[in-house]
């Protein structure tokens, strides 16, 4: 199969395209033919070295963890799933090795679930991991509800974007930080937009004077300070860009698969409450350039990979 790998640490330049075996199915698996992935910021920090404390690299590593695409062979205890049907995933293993960014991939059951039919496989590609992320944040760490106000940091984002029309579909209202050329976007979405930056905690009180009732920061550093001093009483704070959060009384969140979260975002996608905005679409051999677009930190929704 085709396929892009790295056989080293390092930056997009290191990436390669070329053949590779197709992957071994085993029992609780099924062989995935890919129709697309999506680039996330962990997939060019991964592939730099940075998770080498938590995560060993079989070399060569396919990067990429979200996919979109058909059954091509479900493993023997497999139940689930049969040859023909569309699925997405985040195939996530406890290694780097076996990513998305292929022909083909082996994804364990745990990762997967049935694909919207209303998105085409490159808009469904960007759910799972953004997807995930945004719902087990929302759900778990923050309990967003009936009623609360919502602050969401870089909320133009993969992550961001979908968090807002979640927790809109919650029932809160969000206030949104994003660089003016996305406010409109995301009043659409169904945000209050907000310029980041100096003058931040001001204009955050001047949208919601007695606070707000919970955080999702996906930024880090400043934006994770000011936001501990913007909660409510009994507010609440998570963050997936900063384990700093920890100390503000706060959650980290590090997303992790479950087919049930997933296939909730799938009825949402279907039910119309939830839309991805693809900002751009490339080839597989085109890999690099797709990870160089997600390393600006500008692009609008999310990047993905169509694989042919």
């Amino acid at each position: 199969m085709k396929a892009i790998t790295y056989r080293r640490y390092g930056g997009p330049e290191i990436l390669e395209y070329g053949e590779r075996p197709e992957p071994k199915v085993g029992p609780d698996s099924v062989l995935v033919r890919v129709r697309a992935a999506s680039v996330n910021p962990v997939d060019w920090k991964a592939q730099a070295g940075y998770l080498e404390p938590f995560l060993d690299a079989v070399f060569p590593v396919i990067p990429g963890w979200d996919v979109s695409g058909v059954v091509e062979r479900p493993g023997p205890a497999v139940t689930e799933f049969r040859p023909g049907d569309e699925v997405i995933g985040y195939v996530r293993e406890d290694f780097l090795s076996r990513g998305t960014c292929a022909e083909y991939v082996a994804a364990p059951v745990r990762t997967l679930a049935r694909k919207p039919r209303n998105l085409s496989f490159t808009q469904a590609a960007g759910i799972p991991l953004a997807g995930l992320t945004a719902y087990q944040s929302l759900v778990r760490a923050l309990r967003v509800g009936e009623g609360g106000t919502v602050l969401v940091h870089a909320a133009a984002g993969g992550v961001g974007s979908m968090a807002v029309q979640l927790a809109r579909h919650m029932g809160a209202r969000v206030i949104g930080t994003a660089g003016e050329r996305n406010h409109e976007y995301l009043r659409a979405l169904g945000a209050e937009p907000t310029t980041y930056g100096e003058g931040l905690a001001e204009r955050v009180r001047a949208l919601a004077p007695n606070g707000v009732d919970a955080v999702l920061d996906l930024v880090g550093g400043d934006a994770l300070t000011v936001s501990a001093e913007l909660l409510a009483p009994e507010g609440r704070l998570a963050s997936i860009a900063d384990p700093a959060v920890l100390g503000l009384g706060g959650h980290y969140v590090f997303v992790r698969p479950d087919p049930d979260d997933l296939q909730d975002l799938t009825d949402l996608a279907e039910r119309g409450a939830l839309g991805v905005e693809v900002a751009a679409v490339f080839p597989l051999q085109k890999t690099a350039d797709a990870q160089r677009l997600s390393m600006e930190g500008h692009a609008r929704g999310k990047i993905a990979i169509a694989v042919d």
